[in-house]
């Protein structure tokens, strides 16, 4: 009887043990539980001091947030600068920005999303050394912002700015033809938050008595509504301006107030624009000169000017030209000579480059066949650029240390994978973010010299835990000739993956100009997602085809005038490959992709009937005359110039073709891909008498997301692709 007691515990302890090693993921897990949610230093802060750091903090037991500082030697906490239990006024805040001297902070409390990057709340100034706490405004408000000196602070209220002078409280308005829909200043429009990604519109100059800022003239822009159905009897309409490709834009300008004299001037290039845009302004070290980046409508002229607010000089000193188009970043950085650094795609790759204030280029700092991907600043002291980059491979990103000459270029970092850094405010040292397709979000401690490991901060060592009871699958990255091109590949196979048998096919891509999919780093939400699906028996590949990024400029410019042509072309051919391996069932390939990736899978299934058996697209653009100037003209220039490639690409004119089994998704308050794309696209699969499932999801934007939204739409799709596969637990 022992004997047989001790056996059964064995066989006992056996079982639990491999049951615990071969969980099931589940929808729940991924979008309800957060079972494998990570932890991340969230808002963090170099101290001007350059020997410390803050980050924002939750506490859940008291259900607070604070501003803690931590040394960057030891990584010990060394104070609080503000709790929010503390404050009588807030119960909690967001998120927070210090002033120049670190002496005063804007706290985020009671903040509302206006459209992807946009927002409007109440906010409060915390004097660090009284304690104090001063609400700005009783309205709501867009974009606080500290002067230099932090005596005064500037923002937007109902489209018109003001300051606020924070030692008397007085509120001084600049501006007041603002109006929606009609006149905006100072805070960016729809399409310039949506395609240039600013909100804030308008900049201090070093000295704190001027502030530059960008007027949008919307009245001539079309308008575009949304039915609102909320819970009410009667449905509310959302009404904004959208310019939709070929439409008029907003008209900017480009004005200074100077508040000593109490003037607002307009700023003037010499060279006379027809339609243009500004994208980028930007104040010089001298108090007196601004730079502002103009752009043609078509975007493939990007010109830097100089405005001396003084004198009313406009000088051009730089001009970047493209055949197909410029790119807009934020790394324009001037050097206390007023000198400046640059990025461009001149000499095919993204490159840094150092000019003098004049426009005279002194050195390319980088150069290769690889691309710049992220600028993180410029060491004065020791005249050295730190920047982020794929040298060690278009999927991976490590950072670097080069000299301004160009010379003594120094890895600094170690681990395979995805590498991105934040600097102390001296360039002393440097947090790197590391993740791969084998390590969770990692924090460490470096020496910006060297790159060598000071501390260990935070690994997520729980997630990687988590994981290891659950049947994951490894990630094997890889490429794949398609079109005579290596192109980026990564696959996920199901745990107990038999060669002899045969599985389905599920191909996730996004596929848009210059994006990534296949990049080495830690799982996303759709990544737990791919594993579920290989528990269920399908093989999982994602291709960077033509078109995407980091690759250099031929190949992410190649889709020029025509998109939607070499990248459905990739993802058919891969199909075809992949179909011909013994261990896939080329009977059963699906494709699936969101916004532009729905775009490229509707047309994957139309265009490819004989290759794929079905397909998901969510949120789809389904005609590019649909979407906004600003994306949609800086690659196909406008449809009144190139119709063709508006049209013969775009999956309502290749509906016909349809035979597979198709799922389409909306969200009916999507602002950015309208319901629109999805309504026409239903309305001519009926018209062309071809069978189709489909989802609105009610007052959901482009991200469908909200309580059990995203876990509803995951469960449809997954559903919707076994019954496609004809896969079931018994058959998997």
């Amino acid at each position: 009887m022992k004997y047989l007691k001790f056996s059964f515990c064995v066989c006992l302890f056996i079982t639990s043990l491999i049951s615990a090693q071969t969980k099931e993921i589940t929808l729940e897990d991924i979008w309800k539980n957060g079972t494998f949610r990570q932890q991340y230093l969230d808002v963090l802060h170099s101290m001007k001091n350059g020997k410390q750091y803050s980050v924002l903090n939750f506490d859940r037991v008291s259900r607070s947030t604070s501003i803690d500082v931590y040394d960057y030697k030891t990584l010990e906490k060394t104070h609080t600068i503000v709790s929010s239990k503390d404050l009588e006024a807030m119960p909690y805040f967001i998120s927070y920005t210090f002033s120049s001297d670190e002496q005063k902070v804007i706290l985020t409390s009671d903040e509302e999303s206006i459209y992807r990057r946009s927002s409007q709340g109440h906010y409060f100034v915390y004097n660090v050394q009284t304690k104090t706490l001063e609400l700005i405004s009783e309205d709501r408000i867009q974009e606080p912002t500290f002067s230099p000196d932090g005596t005064k602070l500037a923002f937007a209220k109902e489209n018109n700015l003001f300051i606020k002078d924070l030692n008397s409280g007085n509120i001084t308005q600049i501006t007041f033809d603002g109006e929606k829909n009609k006149i905006i200043n100072g805070i960016a429009d729809w399409v310039y938050e949506e395609e240039f990604s600013i909100v804030k519109a308008f900049d201090w100059n070093t000295a704190g008595n001027k502030i530059a800022f960008i007027r949008f003239d919307e009245t001539e822009v079309p308008e575009f509504s949304m039915d609102v159905y909320g819970e009410g009897l009667y449905q509310t309409q959302e009404v904004f301006k959208y310019p939709k490709a070929g439409e008029s834009n907003a008209e900017v300008s480009l004005h200074v107030y100077d508040l000593n004299l109490d003037t607002l001037t307009e700023l003037k290039p010499t060279r006379d624009y027809n339609d243009f845009y500004i994208p980028r302004i930007k104040w010089t070290n001298n108090t007196n000169v601004l730079s502002a980046q103009y752009v043609n409508r078509h975007q493939n002229e990007l010109d830097l000017w100089m405005f001396n607010t003084k004198e009313n000089i406009a000088s051009l000193v730089l001009q970047d030209k493209d055949k197909a188009y410029v790119e807009v970043t934020d790394y324009l950085t001037f050097l206390e000579d007023n000198s400046f650094i640059w990025t461009s795609e001149q000499d095919g790759y993204n490159h840094i480059y150092h000019y003098k204030s004049d426009g005279k280029l002194i050195t390319q700092v980088t150069k290769g066949n690889w691309e710049v991907t992220d600028y993180y600043g410029f060491d004065e002291k020791n005249k050295t650029v730190f920047y982020q980059s794929v040298e060690n491979g278009s999927i991976n990103r490590d950072v670097y240390a080069i000299k301004l000459n160009g010379r003594n270029k120094t890895r600094l970092t170690k681990n395979g994978g995805t590498n991105a850094a934040d600097f102390s405010a001296d360039f002393s040292f440097f947090i790197n973010t590391h993740s791969s397709a084998k390590s969770p979000t990692s924090y460490t401690l470096h020496k910006a010299k060297t790159g060598e490991l000071v501390k260990k901060i935070k690994d997520n060592s729980n997630v990687a835990e988590t994981i290891k009871d659950y049947a994951f699958s490894k990630k094997d990255f890889g490429t794949l000739n398609v079109n005579g091109q290596e192109l980026n590949m990564w696959t996920i196979k199901p745990n107990d993956f038999d060669e002899t048998k045969e599985y389905p096919l599920l191909m996730a891509q996004y596929s848009g100009p210059g994006s990534q999919e296949v990049a080495n780093q830690w799982y996303s939400a759709n990544d737990y997602w791919y594993q579920l699906l290989a528990q269920e028996g399908i093989v999982v590949v994602c291709i960077d085809g033509r078109g995407t990024g980091f690759k250099g400029a031929e190949f992410k410019k190649i889709t020029q005038n025509e998109l939607g042509k070499y990248e459905v072309q990739d993802q058919i051919q891969a199909a075809k490959q992949l179909g011909e391996l013994p261990y896939i069932d080329s009977e059963r390939i699906g494709i699936w992709g969101w916004s532009y990736g729905g775009f490229m899978s509707s047309n994957c299934l139309f265009q490819g009937n004989d290759v794929f058996s079905m397909a998901i697209a969510v949120a789809p653009v389904t005609s590019w005359r649909f979407y906004d100037t600003i994306y949609t003209e800086r690659y196909l220039t406008t449809p009144q110039e190139n119709p063709s490639g508006y049209d013969d690409n775009s999956p309502l004119n290749h509906v016909n073709k349809l035979k597979g089994d198709f799922l389409l998704v909306h969200g009916s308050a999507d602002d950015n891909v309208h319901v629109q794309n999805t309504m026409r696209l239903a309305e001519a699969l009926i018209q062309a008498d071809k069978p189709f499932e489909w989802a609105i999801y009610p007052d959901k934007n482009h991200g469908i997301y909200g309580g059990n939204t995203r876990l509803h739409l995951f469960k449809k799709m997954t559903h919707f692709i076994k019954d496609s596969f004809e896969l079931s637990k018994d058959n998997k």
